[in-house]
């Protein structure tokens, strides 16, 4: 499955920044589909309110999804990559 990858910083509301990726189908190119899991992952961290815009938010590359990455589009319609301050 090919997937586009958003690059994604947002700030926490302690200040420091979360940085994650959000995999999605590459037929998806409404942006504010992509925010919408975005902010659906950022409630499930506590974070829900936080800003979320093509600011914090841009398209990066298009892939190949690992079969985890894949199972995990088809249960929610994304798949989120944590690389830093997600904890």
């Amino acid at each position: 499955m090919k997937v586009a990858v958003w690059d994604t910083y947002v700030t926490k509301k302690d200040g420091t920044v979360m940085h994650f990726d959000i995999l999605a189908p590459d037929y998806i190119k409404d942006e504010k589909t992509i925010y919408v899991f975005g902010k659906e992952y950022l409630r499930s961290k506590n974070q829900e309110n936080q800003l979320l815009t093509a600011r914090e938010c841009s398209f990066c590359h298009i892939g190949k999804a690992t079969d985890e990455m894949e199972m995990g589009i088809r249960q929610k319609g994304y798949y989120i990559v944590e690389m830093q301050g997600c904890e």
